[in-house]
C-alpha cells in the first residue's frame, strides 16, 4: 500500500529556467543540485514546494502540450499575486476551464516544455460538496 506521495519528476531542457519558475511561482526551496555530477539519468536539481520534493532533470522536453497536469493548491487570497508572479516570468496563462461555483478558482499555465501547472484554490471536499449539491438539484 503507498504512503502517499514521494515526489514529481519534470524533464526540462533549462534547469535554471525550471528553477526560477519553481521558485518565484511556487515559492519552492532549492535543497539540491547535481551541479556536472550524474547520479541519475542526467543533471537534476531538486525542490521543496509546500512539503512536496519536486525533481527537475535535464532532457528533451514533451513533445506537445496537453491537459496532463500537476494541481498545487494555493489560498484564494494568493490567487492575483500567483497570476503576476506567472505573467512577470513571460509563462502562458490558459483560460480557466468551466467550473460550476463553489469548487475553487484555477490558474493553468505551461513552462517551457510543455508541462501543464494548475494553481488551484479549492480542496477535494469542497469539490465533491459542490457536485453533490448539484446532483441533488438535477434530481
Amino acid at each position: 500500500m503507498i504512503e502517499g506521495l514521494s515526489h514529481v519528476t519534470f524533464i526540462v531542457r533549462d534547469l535554471d529556467r525550471m528553477a526560477a519558475i519553481l521558485t518565484r511561482v511556487l515559492g519552492a526551496e532549492e535543497v539540491y543540485s547535481s551541479g556536472n555530477d550524474r547520479f541519475s539519468l542526467s543533471r537534476e536539481k531538486f525542490f521543496l514546494a509546500g512539503g512536496v520534493w519536486i525533481a527537475a532533470m535535464e532532457g528533451e522536453p514533451l513533445p506537445s502540450r496537453s491537459y496532463n497536469h500537476v494541481a498545487f493548491k494555493i489560498s484564494e487570497a494568493d490567487y492575483e499575486a500567483c497570476v503576476e508572479r506567472i505573467r512577470s516570468l513571460g509563462l502562458e496563462v490558459r483560460p480557466p476551464r468551466p467550473r460550476v461555483e463553489g469548487e475553487g478558482r484555477s490558474i493553468y499555465f505551461y513552462d517551457d516544455d510543455n508541462h501543464l501547472f494548475e494553481l488551484h484554490t479549492g480542496t477535494l471536499a469542497e469539490r465533491l460538496e459542490r457536485y453533490a449539491k448539484g446532483r441533488e438539484a438535477a434530481e
